[in-house]
């Protein structure tokens, strides 16, 4: 399974010239300008970018009817707006979600092996990263630090989705089913590829895990901004849990921010890569790329929650509070 697969990186990384990391970096990049450019066309905003609860009515356009039930001319719609119409219309249920985290939590498992063992799955993106991107790396430090922390943020988003939901007969797009998964596989991978070469130069046990040594600046810094966020990030889930209806949030962390909950995700992501940063390096790129991603997905939908919250509960609900990013965004 693997040399079919080394195979097909190889033949694009020769027609892209660029090495894993390069494709990394270049994946979340893609995603995010595609998420980007939905979100500025009305005609692909209404149609794929509202899910859950906000795709009832945001304001934008009438409700679509499903053209798999309906698929003659006498339909309506035109020869390009059709084909939008069956492929918006192939949705997966909202509930799903959990499969984005249950994906994280496996692959945090499976790269922890991998690394260990030196795998052949390590061994097909190690042998792909050019000689240059191997002298100034993550310490090991670094690299079991954020693969932790990657893990928990799994477990605990697993947790929230199996704890704090509720039955519901909301759908989303399944494209926002497959691009979450594919962020959560290659954010396994984005955690610890920039560590490779240390990696590479010793053979790791589990004896040398150990937490004896002093936490540098950096981590005393930003682990404190990891945990914080997170715990924000619990109490916003845990409070619209708590909600018996939709309704205008009252929550402090609310009260100037429509999406506090995104903006902590970001804060989470934004720790790990200022944690993740190789020697002689502010900030980890490929993680910073994995940050622009997850910025940019959760802005749109913190703008389509914010008309949802608008027509549905009046202007004064969101008048005076920043989408996302207090005084930003």
């Amino acid at each position: 399974m693997i040399n079919p697969i080394s195979d097909l990186i190889d033949s694009a990384s020769a027609a892209t010239r660029m090495d894993a990391v390069d494709a990394l970096r270049a994946f979340f990049v893609f995603a995010s300008c595609t998420i980007l450019s939905v979100s500025l066309s009305q005609s692909l905003r209404s149609r794929f970018v509202p899910y859950g609860a906000r795709a009832t009515s945001t304001g934008e356009s009438k409700p679509t009817p499903n053209p798999i039930s309906s698929p003659s001319k006498s339909s309506g719609g035109s020869a390009v707006t059709r084909p939008l119409d069956y492929l918006a219309a192939l949705k997966v249920p909202h509930g799903y979600f959990t499969q984005f985290y249950i994906a994280s939590v496996l692959s945090s498992l499976f790269w922890a092996v991998q690394l260990l063992s030196r795998g052949a799955a390590f061994q097909a993106v190690a042998t792909r990263i050019r000689p240059e991107r191997l002298q100034d790396v993550m310490s090991l430090n670094q690299i079991l630090l954020c693969w932790a922390l990657m893990l928990v943020q799994g477990i605990r988003r697993l947790v929230e989705c199996l704890a704090l939901s509720k039955p519901s007969s909301s759908q989303m797009w399944f494209g926002h089913w497959l691009v979450g998964i594919a962020f959560y596989v290659a954010v396994s991978v984005a955690i610890w590829i920039e560590g490779t070469g240390t990696l590479l130069a010793h053979e790791y046990t589990l004896d040398h895990i150990k937490i004896t040594n002093v936490p540098s600046l950096r981590t005393f810094l930003c682990l404190p901004l990891f945990l914080f966020a997170s715990g924000l990030q619990h109490d916003c889930h845990y409070y619209l849990f708590s909600l018996k209806k939709y309704t205008v949030p009252a929550h402090p962390l609310f009260s100037r921010v429509v999406c506090p909950h995104y903006t902590a995700e970001c804060a989470i992501y934004l720790s790990l890569a200022l944690l993740a940063a190789p020697s002689g390096e502010w900030v980890n790129k490929t993680l910073l790329s994995a940050l622009a991603f997850v910025a940019i997905n959760l802005g749109v939908t913190a703008g389509t929650s914010r008309k949802w919250y608008a027509q549905k509960f009046g202007e004064e609900s969101v008048r005076g509070k920043w989408n996302m990013i207090p005084v930003v965004y």
